[in-house]
Protein backbone atom coordinates (compact mmCIF):
# COMPACT_ATOMS: atom_id res chain seq x y z
CA UNK A 1 0.00 0.00 0.00
CA UNK A 2 2.81 2.47 0.94
CA UNK A 3 4.60 1.56 -2.33
CA UNK A 4 1.59 2.31 -4.64
CA UNK A 5 1.21 5.32 -2.69
CA UNK A 6 4.54 6.57 -3.20
CA UNK A 7 4.45 5.54 -6.71
CA UNK A 8 1.38 7.86 -7.15
CA UNK A 9 3.03 10.95 -5.65
CA UNK A 10 6.15 10.57 -7.44
CA UNK A 11 4.30 10.40 -10.56
CA UNK A 12 1.78 13.46 -9.62
CA UNK A 13 5.13 15.70 -8.90
CA UNK A 14 6.72 14.72 -12.70
CA UNK A 15 3.76 15.55 -14.45
CA UNK A 16 3.55 18.63 -12.36
CA UNK A 17 6.76 19.45 -13.15
CA UNK A 18 7.11 18.94 -16.72
CA UNK A 19 6.10 20.89 -19.47
CA UNK A 20 7.37 24.28 -20.26
CA UNK A 21 7.28 27.99 -20.46
CA UNK A 22 6.98 30.27 -23.40
CA UNK A 23 7.35 34.09 -24.32
CA UNK A 24 6.48 35.28 -27.45
CA UNK A 25 6.15 38.72 -29.38
CA UNK A 26 5.05 39.40 -32.78
CA UNK A 27 5.05 42.55 -34.53
CA UNK A 28 3.21 43.42 -37.69
CA UNK A 29 5.08 46.67 -36.83
CA UNK A 30 7.02 49.38 -38.67
CA UNK A 31 6.78 52.49 -36.01
CA UNK A 32 4.92 55.19 -37.49
CA UNK A 33 7.08 59.06 -36.66
CA UNK A 34 4.31 60.84 -35.34
CA UNK A 35 6.34 64.06 -36.36
CA UNK A 36 5.31 63.12 -39.95
CA UNK A 37 1.58 63.97 -39.18
CA UNK A 38 2.39 67.20 -38.93
CA UNK A 39 3.24 67.67 -42.68
CA UNK A 40 -0.71 66.83 -43.24
CA UNK A 41 -2.86 69.93 -43.29
CA UNK A 42 -6.90 68.97 -43.47
CA UNK A 43 -7.78 71.12 -46.74
CA UNK A 44 -5.11 70.95 -48.00
CA UNK A 45 -3.43 67.51 -48.08
CA UNK A 46 -4.14 64.99 -50.99
CA UNK A 47 -4.40 61.57 -51.28
CA UNK A 48 -1.33 60.88 -52.96
CA UNK A 49 1.06 62.79 -50.18
CA UNK A 50 -0.58 60.68 -47.50
CA UNK A 51 0.18 57.74 -49.42
CA UNK A 52 3.60 59.31 -50.14
CA UNK A 53 3.98 60.13 -46.32
CA UNK A 54 3.22 56.60 -45.26
CA UNK A 55 2.81 54.26 -47.86
CA UNK A 56 0.21 52.21 -48.92
CA UNK A 57 -2.75 51.89 -46.34
CA UNK A 58 -3.58 48.69 -44.42
CA UNK A 59 -7.48 49.31 -45.03
CA UNK A 60 -9.36 51.29 -47.31
CA UNK A 61 -12.98 51.79 -46.50
CA UNK A 62 -15.49 53.42 -49.12
CA UNK A 63 -17.48 56.20 -47.15
CA UNK A 64 -20.45 57.99 -48.52
CA UNK A 65 -18.89 60.75 -49.19
CA UNK A 66 -15.05 59.67 -50.00
CA UNK A 67 -12.98 56.97 -48.69
CA UNK A 68 -11.10 56.60 -45.17
CA UNK A 69 -7.24 55.46 -44.89
CA UNK A 70 -6.79 53.10 -41.86
CA UNK A 71 -2.84 52.31 -41.02
CA UNK A 72 -2.52 49.93 -38.76
CA UNK A 73 0.52 48.61 -37.13
CA UNK A 74 0.48 46.13 -33.95
CA UNK A 75 2.54 44.33 -31.10
CA UNK A 76 1.61 41.67 -29.76
CA UNK A 77 3.40 39.64 -26.55
CA UNK A 78 2.42 36.56 -24.81
CA UNK A 79 3.05 34.47 -22.03
CA UNK A 80 2.46 30.57 -21.60
CA UNK A 81 2.79 27.69 -19.11
CA UNK A 82 1.81 24.56 -20.09
CA UNK A 83 1.90 21.49 -17.59
CA UNK A 84 0.80 18.04 -18.99
CA UNK A 85 -3.07 18.77 -17.10
CA UNK A 86 -3.48 22.35 -17.03
CA UNK A 87 -2.02 25.18 -19.21
CA UNK A 88 -2.58 29.21 -18.75
CA UNK A 89 -1.89 31.60 -21.13
CA UNK A 90 -1.93 35.48 -21.04
CA UNK A 91 -1.64 37.67 -24.52
CA UNK A 92 -1.93 41.22 -25.08
CA UNK A 93 -2.38 42.91 -28.53
CA UNK A 94 -1.70 46.68 -29.07
CA UNK A 95 -2.20 48.69 -32.05
CA UNK A 96 -1.00 51.92 -33.74
CA UNK A 97 -3.55 53.94 -35.67
CA UNK A 98 -3.75 56.61 -38.08
CA UNK A 99 -7.20 56.97 -39.99
CA UNK A 100 -7.26 59.59 -42.53
CA UNK A 101 -10.77 60.84 -43.97
CA UNK A 102 -9.99 61.62 -47.54
CA UNK A 103 -13.13 63.82 -49.42
CA UNK A 104 -14.71 63.10 -53.15
CA UNK A 105 -12.07 66.14 -54.52
CA UNK A 106 -9.10 63.64 -53.00
CA UNK A 107 -8.20 65.83 -50.59
CA UNK A 108 -7.93 64.81 -46.59
CA UNK A 109 -10.97 66.46 -44.46
CA UNK A 110 -9.47 65.34 -41.35
CA UNK A 111 -8.09 62.60 -39.35
CA UNK A 112 -7.64 60.59 -35.49
CA UNK A 113 -4.30 58.54 -34.24
CA UNK A 114 -3.50 56.65 -31.47
CA UNK A 115 -0.22 54.96 -30.52
CA UNK A 116 -0.82 52.32 -27.95
CA UNK A 117 2.14 50.06 -29.28
CA UNK A 118 4.48 51.48 -26.69
CA UNK A 119 1.97 49.68 -23.91
CA UNK A 120 1.68 46.19 -24.82
CA UNK A 121 3.03 44.14 -21.54
CA UNK A 122 3.89 40.91 -20.90
CA UNK A 123 1.82 39.44 -18.22
CA UNK A 124 1.42 36.24 -15.77
CA UNK A 125 -0.26 33.95 -17.38
CA UNK A 126 -2.78 33.01 -14.15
Amino acid sequence: MRKTYFITIILLVISCGSGCGVIVRGKNFRPFDENTLTQVTPGKTTASEVTELFGPPSQMVKLSNGNAYVYERSVDKATGLWLVIISFGNYDTQYDRIVFFINEDDVVTHYGSTFKSGTASYGMPF
